[in-house]
């Protein structure tokens, strides 16, 4: 669950920088979703900075899973909330 701590843009700044493409946004029930694709290192960096979140955040979990997914958006962008 992500409330007012910048997560999405602080995730989406990593990614760009670290030239890895993808998407990141909100759920309904406050969690966050991110697809990301890559070379390994990069991928490996953006799980380290998601998994330790940025100033004033706490990430409690983070699911990792190899999806195999088509060319994903580069630049990485923010997406907006799905309603449920």
């Amino acid at each position: 669950m992500v409330q007012g701590v910048g997560f999405r843009q602080w995730v989406a700044r990593g990614a760009r920088t670290m030239g890895v493409g993808g998407w990141i946004r909100n759920l309904a029930d406050g969690s966050v979703e991110l697809e990301a694709e890559g070379d390994a290192e990069p991928m490996a960096a953006l799980e380290q900075k998601v998994r330790r979140g940025p100033p004033h955040a706490k990430v409690e979990h983070v699911h990792v899973v190899d999806v195999g997914t088509d060319a994903l958006p580069i630049p990485f962008e923010v997406r907006r909330q799905i309603d449920g």
